[in-house]
C-alpha cells in the first residue's frame, strides 16, 4: 500500500496525528495538515489518492476544501470525517460526490483503516465505470463508421452520429474544393452555415480549414466576436468546427445547437474531437475503398477484353484451320446438285444425290454452328456442366484438323465424372486453345492425350502432347499475356485461359515433370461457386 498517497487535514493536531500513525502502520503514504490552505498549496503540485477531511474547520469548510480538490484532482478519492453526523450532512456529501463517511472519535484503529481502503475501493469502481460509460459511444461509432465502406453514404452516417452523441439538430460536412479553393456543402442537417472560402477571413467554416485547427464558439462566450455575431444570426446558441486532411479527404466537420439549447460545454468538446477523429479515418478508409473497387472493376473490363480478344484470335485461327472442313462439304453439295439435275438420271438416283447433298449440308451447319457458339458472347450465370460431353464436343471440332496433320488423340473419360458449375463456352475455349497450342507444337504429327481424374472436391484434366516442349526460361513467363513462344502468335491464349480457370475458383499449370512435350493440367472445383 506504499504506492497509496493519503492526505489528512484536520484542525485537531491530535486527530492529524492519530489518523497518520493509524494509516502509516496499515502501510499508506500519509501527508497531513491542520492548516486547510497549506493543502490546498500541496495538492497544486503533489498527487494523492484519498483526501480525508473534516467537515467542520475553522477557515475553510471541509466541503470547500472538497471542491478544490476535485478540480485539481477529479480522480481522487474523498472520506470526510465528522464529530456531528446529520442526514444533512450525509446528503451533502453525496452530492460533493464524497465516496465515505467517518465518525470522530475511532471506536477502533481498524474501523478508520477500514474505511479508507473501502472508500478506495468505492473511488476506482466510479472510476471505472465512467470509463465504461465514456468508451462505450466511442467504441459504438468507431464500429459504426468503419462498417461503411461508401463514402457517400458515410457522410450521411457521420452527420447522424454526431447529432446523437452531442444532441443537437444541427451539423455539416464541407468539402474542400481546389478549382476555387472553396468549401461547399456536401451533406448537412437542419441549420447549416453557408460555404465559405478557405481563409482567415472568412466565416466559421472557412477559417476552421485555413488555420488548420478546431473552433469552439458560444454566442455568449467564448469565441470571436465576427463569429459569435454569425451564430446569432442564423439561430444558433454554439458551434463546434474541426477541419478534415488527410491523404484523400479534405473538409471541415460542424456541428451546432438551437437557439433555445444550452450551449456546448467542456465534455461536448473533447467528445466532438473524438468523433472527428474517427469519422477521419473512416472517411479515409472509404475513399480507398472505393478506388479499389474502381481498380477492380477495371481490372475485369481489361480481363474480359482480353477474353474477347482472345475469342476473336481463336476463332480466327480455328476459321484459317478448318477452312477445307467447310470447303469440302460445299462442293460435294455443289457437285451432288448438279449431278441431280441430269436428266438422264433415274428418279432413285436424283434422291440419293439430293440425300448425299442435305446430309454434307448438315456437316456443314454443325461446324458453323461449333463456330457461332465460340464467338457468341457466353451468358453471365454458370450451369452444371458435363465436363465428358463438353471435352469430347471440343475433340469431335477439332479432330479432322489434328488427324490431317498426323496426330493421334487418346482420351482417359470417365462417364461418371461428376459435373461442375461453370461457363460452358469460356471452358470450351479454354480446350480449345490447350489442343491448338498442342497441334501448333506438333507440326509434324504426334499423339495427344487428354484424361480427367477427380482428386477430393476438385476435377482435375490433363493435355499433354509430344511436342517440342517449353523451355525452362518460358516456363515462368509463359501465362503472362503477351508472352508467345509461337512465330505470329498473340501471347494471350494461355493468359486468358489462366483467368476464365482462375475465376472459375481453380487453377491452370504447366506440368514440368511429365515428358516428353508439354503438360497442361485444369484443376476445377466439383461443388464450388464461380
Amino acid at each position: 500500500m506504499v504506492d497509496t498517497h493519503i492526505l489528512v487535514v484536520d484542525d485537531e493536531p491530535g486527530i492529524t496525528s492519530l489518523c497518520e500513525r493509524l494509516l502509516k502502520r496499515a502501510e499508506y503514504e500519509v501527508t497531513s495538515f491542520t492548516d486547510p490552505f497549506a493543502a490546498v498549496t500541496y495538492i497544486e503540485k503533489n498527487k494523492i489518492d484519498l483526501l480525508l477531511v473534516d467537515i467542520r474547520m475553522p477557515e475553510i469548510s471541509g466541503f470547500d476544501l472538497i471542491a478544490k480538490v476535485k478540480q485539481r484532482q477529479p480522480d481522487a478519492a474523498v472520506l470526510v470525517m465528522t464529530g456531528f453526523g446529520t442526514v444533512e450532512t450525509a446528503i451533502q456529501a453525496l452530492r460533493q460526490g464524497v465516496d465515505g463517511l467517518i465518525l470522530k472519535p475511532f471506536e477502533t484503529g481498524g474501523e478508520l483503516v477500514k474505511t479508507v481502503q473501502q472508500a478506495l475501493d468505492d473511488s476506482q469502481k466510479k472510476r471505472d465505470i465512467a470509463l465504461l460509460q465514456a468508451l462505450r459511444p466511442l467504441f459504438d461509432i468507431t464500429e459504426t463508421f468503419l462498417a461503411e465502406t461508401r463514402p457517400d453514404r458515410l457522410v450521411g452516417l457521420v452527420i447522424s452520429a454526431l447529432c446523437g452523441h452531442l444532441r443537437c439538430n444541427n451539423a455539416g460536412f464541407y468539402q474542400y474544393s481546389r478549382n476555387d479553393n472553396s468549401l461547399h456543402l456536401l451533406a448537412g442537417r437542419g441549420v447549416t452555415l453557408p460555404g465559405d472560402i478557405s481563409a482567415f477571413e472568412s466565416g466559421l467554416v472557412g477559417r476552421t480549414d485555413a488555420l488548420g485547427t478546431p473552433f469552439w464558439v458560444n454566442a455568449s462566450g467564448p469565441g470571436e466576436a465576427d463569429l459569435q455575431a454569425a451564430l446569432v444570426a442564423v439561430g444558433l446558441s454554439s458551434a463546434l468546427s474541426a477541419p478534415i486532411s488527410r491523404l484523400n479527404v479534405h473538409g471541415v466537420l460542424y456541428v451546432g445547437r438551437d437557439s433555445d439549447v444550452v450551449g456546448f460545454r467542456e465534455v461536448d468538446w473533447e467528445m466532438f474531437l473524438l468523433m472527428v477523429r474517427e469519422a477521419t479515418v473512416a472517411m479515409e478508409n472509404a475513399r480507398l475503398y472505393e478506388e479499389l473497387r474502381e481498380y477492380v472493376r477495371r481490372v475485369e473490363e481489361s480481363q474480359q477484353a482480353l477474353i474477347r480478344a482472345e475469342k476473336m484470335a481463336a476463332a480466327g485461327r480455328l476459321t484459317a484451320s478448318i477452312a477445307h472442313e467447310i470447303n469440302n462439304p460445299l462442293q460435294a453439295v455443289q457437285n451432288c446438285l448438279h449431278l441431280a439435275t441430269r436428266a438422264e438420271l433415274s428418279v432413285k438416283k436424283k434422291r440419293e444425290y439430293i440425300d448425299l447433298a442435305n446430309h454434307e449440308l448438315d456437316r456443314l451447319m454443325n461446324t458453323v454452328q461449333r463456330m457461332l457458339d465460340l464467338y457468341r458472347p457466353s451468358g453471365v450465370e454458370p450451369q452444371r456442366v458435363n465436363l465428358v460431353i463438353l471435352l469430347r464436343r471440343v475433340i469431335k471440332l477439332l479432330s479432322p484438323q489434328l488427324q490431317a496433320r498426323g496426330i493421334h488423340i487418346s482420351t482417359g473419360l470417365s462417364s461418371k465424372l461428376p459435373s461442375i458449375l461453370a461457363v460452358s463456352s469460356q471452358l470450351e475455349q479454354v480446350f480449345i486453345n490447350l489442343i491448338l497450342n498442342a497441334y501448333d507444337a506438333m507440326p509434324e504429327g504426334g499423339k495427344l492425350r487428354i484424361s480427367v481424374r477427380t482428386v477430393g472436391d476438385m476435377v482435375e484434366i490433363f493435355v499433354q502432347d509430344t511436342g517440342r516442349g517449353v523451355t525452362e526460361e518460358d516456363r515462368n513467363r509463359i501465362f503472362e499475356p503477351f508472352v508467345s513462344t509461337k512465330k505470329g502468335g498473340t501471347g494471350l491464349g494461355l493468359s486468358v485461359s489462366y483467368g476464365i480457370i482462375a475465376a472459375h475458383g481453380g487453377s491452370l499449370d504447366l506440368m514440368t515433370d511429365r515428358g516428353p512435350g508439354a503438360c497442361f493440367r485444369v484443376t476445377l472445383p466439383v461443388k464450388g461457386e464461380t
